[in-house]
């Protein structure tokens, strides 16, 4: 497939007629061809009034045609082959086999909900029959989720493929019998078309012609357009928190608001409890620096604060962990902007009184490369300085020395809402471990033991959210199949006449799924 500088809405391909821009290459922090056409506000407008026109019909195929629909669209990245691997090479500077991984975990994605699809349980399919002798009567009353209406879904920098254009939010709300508008990252424009156009071709090849458009723009005037059009009834973002809280702010002033579920800022804090520390704390501080350098440190994921008691193990641990950073090679950012804030952000950072800098990776000798950073504090300074509390994306960690079980206590319940949170402990940790639970569980959207926060499994158990800032709403996930909720609301039938009932509201249950009748769960046989 041939990349043209084009972007998608419906069956059309069209090159935006708003200006031109050109894919940076950050491994030599170049541009390259093609030129890329931006959207205008009208190429807005057609998108989404083309997304709203569909709606209807969309949200009323059968589970069957849905998932088949999901199911193309992974079959048709997969066959975009080398083409779209070395495209997002190209544009990101990831490594090949790290790209690879994600191509599978994008099609892992669309295929996991094709599974919710057809499973239907994630309808709440509900049913109370009518008691006619009750004073007073009950009615017959039944109820179903229906998609909220057009999605309006932001492509990530860091994942150019599992959180951008046929990511999880893409095809959680396509699942949900929402049609989709896209706002690619100008990050990854080539890739996003490739991806975008797999999408397009797949609608055509299911009869689903309309359900999506990729557009490509300027993020504040594009993206605020669309966040701000009447047509669109929810949003999927992950980015910086600025960008986020812009387009909270923005559904919130509408005639009608609207949700945005935004994945925002996360450090990541990781507790490391004193048995863990003596017994395989060298391990700990190996896995440690793996986990921090994987991607260039880019994972919303990245573990970005370390706590641990003082002691002789924690000196022993500083040591190792430096040891296994100074090897580590500087390793090219996704953007030259995104490269400019982590060395602005390390700078700030190593420059906060109180701050030690105690290991930093190798240098780095190519435009766009984030050199690793480990810094230690005290929890006194971290608890009275604000400027030690912000996400810095990339690469850099701060350690904070607890003195006691009291302060690191206080540092649980001082950080902000956190994506995840993880416990580094024996059996003999385990009375502090559960002193740290009740704040970690208000904290985080996913706790982990003995392991580290990068890498998020889909699967059906999976929460990828947590209180703000991570998220602007702490109650959803944008991976797992439960993300698909964040694009459904219930509506009840009262006393509808049988042929007029929703197919799986029907007395028969046609599509054989799950449902709740008279409190009773029942699950038909498949």
């Amino acid at each position: 497939m041939k990349i043209t500088g084009s972007m998608v809405i419906g069956q059309q391909t069209i090159f935006g007629s708003a200006g031109t821009i050109k894919a940076i290459n950050p491994a030599t922090n170049s541009e390259f061809e093609p030129a890329f056409g931006l959207a205008t506000k009208d190429d807005v407008d057609q998108a989404c009034q083309l997304a709203a026109a569909t709606f209807d019909s969309y949200r009323e195929t059968t589970p069957e045609k849905r998932a088949s629909f999901l199911e193309k669209i992974a079959d048709n990245i997969l066959a975009l082959g080398n083409t779209l691997i070395e495209r997002a090479h190209q544009e990101t500077g990831l490594p090949i086999a790290r790209l690879e991984g994600e191509r599978g975990r994008t099609m892992n994605q669309l295929r996991l909900f094709a599974k919710v699809v057809r499973d239907g349980a994630y309808l709440s399919a509900t049913l109370d029959s009518a008691l006619p002798e009750r004073v007073p009567p009950r009615p017959d009353l039944r109820m179903r989720k229906i998609g909220l209406g057009p999605v309006a879904v932001f492509g990530a920098s860091n994942f150019p493929l599992a959180f951008s254009v046929a990511g999880g939010d893409t095809a959680s709300a396509l699942a949900a019998g929402c049609p989709v508008v896209v706002k690619a990252h100008s990050a990854h424009l080539g890739t996003s078309e490739l991806v975008g156009k797999a999408i397009q071709q797949a609608a055509n090849e299911c009869g689903l012609a309309g359900v999506f458009s990729m557009l490509i723009g300027d993020g504040r005037q594009i993206g605020q357009s669309l966040v701000a059009h009447p047509a669109i009834k929810a949003v999927g973002f992950t980015g910086s928190r600025q960008g986020g809280m812009a387009l909270v702010r923005t559904a919130a002033a509408r005639a009608e608001p609207i949700p945005v579920y935004a994945e925002m800022s996360s450090i990541n804090p990781v507790f490391l409890l004193p048995d863990a520390l003596k017994t395989k704390g060298a391990a700990i501080a190996q896995g440690f620096a793996d986990s921090l350098t994987m991607g260039a440190g880019q994972f919303c994921t990245n573990p970005g604060m370390l706590i641990a008691l003082e002691s002789p193990e924690l000196q022993s641990f500083i040591e190792a962990a430096t040891a296994a950073l100074q090897v580590k090679p500087a390793a090219t950012m996704l953007t030259p902007g995104i490269h400019q804030a982590y060395s602005s952000g390390v700078e700030r950072l190593n420059q906060v009184d109180g701050v030690e800098v105690v290991a930093q990776g190798l240098a780095a000798s190519t435009p766009c490369a984030a050199q690793a950073n480990l810094a230690v504090c005290l929890a006194k300074d971290f608890l009275s300085n604000s400027a030690l509390h912000d996400e810095v994306f990339g690469p850099s960690s701060l350690l904070i020395r607890c003195k006691d079980l009291a302060e690191m206590q206080a540092i649980a319940e001082h950080i902000e809402g956190q994506l995840t949170a993880t416990v580094h402990a024996t059996s003999t940790d385990y009375a502090i471990a559960k002193s740290l639970l009740p704040s970690l569980e208000r904290k985080a959207g996913r706790i982990l033991f003995n392991g580290f926060p990068t890498g998020v499994e889909v699967c059906h158990a999976m929460v990828h959210g947590g209180p703000f800032p991570s998220t602007s709403d702490s109650r959803s996930t944008s991976v797992g199949a439960t993300a698909i909720d964040r694009f459904l609301r219930p509506v009840c039938y009262q006393e509808f006449p049988a042929d007029l009932l929703p197919t799986s509201l029907q007395d028969a249950n046609p599509f054989a799924i799950p449902r709740v009748i008279n409190g009773e769960l029942t699950v038909p046989a498949k």
